[in-house]
């Protein structure tokens, strides 16, 4: 029987985790149906998101509320209207279409190692008319920063742990030139929170910003919806922490 020998703890959260996500892809193509496929709130509200996601869950991109506890600070920077944006780690596009939409006076360079994720990006800039601001390209390095001196500059990093070597300034002095926001993969590499922070505390005014959760931009339809599923429409199918730093210049 079951309980007689029952399975480890890690083979449990790995069976539920590869449930979830089975069940997540369902919802996103009830979303899909029921709400269609343009962002339905949030800063980027009606932008054309016809493309999966590169990595992790679409629903919460199409709902509006991706990284819920950015959001202010995703507004604050519209507001600021930087003349460049370098967007390190672009993925499908979400960030690089989204703040080319809201700024039409920046310059978005929008940079991926991966292919396929090149592709997807070049598809969400066709699609949203953002040809002409959108620079997408590959790898880019501490040299590659130097761009950002001399014009208002936002740097958006979510490289997946790599932020660990790439931002640092004593390598990459053009960092000290630009605000900065990135994903620190503290499940992967621990301690790369404090270690970033301390690079920039004397030039740059740092916050953490943790995990958030907001149901506000589940459409009306959802309440007919188990607690569950409502849940897995708002999950990132994120595995550990992941706070981000919201740095800028002094």
């Amino acid at each position: 029987m079951l309980q007689d020998n029952p399975p480890a703890p890690e083979t449990l959260a790995g069976t539920l985790r590869f449930l979830c996500k089975w069940r997540s892809q369902v919802l996103e193509q009830t979303l899909v149906a029921r709400s269609g496929q343009k962002v339905l709130t949030g800063p980027f509200q009606g932008m054309d998101y016809p493309v999966r996601a590169a990595e992790g869950s679409r629903t919460t991109r199409l709902l509006g509320n991706y990284e819920a506890s950015l959001i202010p600070v995703i507004e604050g920077i519209i507001a600021r209207g930087y003349d460049l944006v370098v967007d390190v780690g672009c993925a499908e596009g979400y960030y690089a279409v989204g703040f080319a939409l809201r700024m039409p006076g920046a310059k978005v360079l929008a940079r991926d190692i991966s292919e396929q994720a090149q592709a997807l990006c070049r598809e969400m800039v066709r699609v949203n008319g953002v040809a002409d601001r959108v620079e997408i390209g590959g790898e880019f390095g501490h040299a590659d920063f130097a761009i950002c001196k001399g014009q208002k500059s936002l740097v958006l990093c979510d490289i997946e742990g790599a932020e660990d070597e790439l931002l640092d300034p004593s390598r990459a002095p053009g960092l000290l030139e630009a605000d900065v926001l990135v994903e620190a993969h503290e499940g992967f590499r621990p301690g790369v929170v404090k270690r970033i922070a301390e690079r920039f505390a004397a030039t740059h005014r740092v916050t953490q910003l943790n995990r958030q959760v907001n149901d506000s931009a589940l459409p009306a339809w959802c309440e007919g919806l188990s607690d569950l599923d409502r849940l897995l429409l708002l999950w990132e199918w994120r595995s550990v922490p992941t706070p981000w730093l919201w740095m800028e210049r002094k």
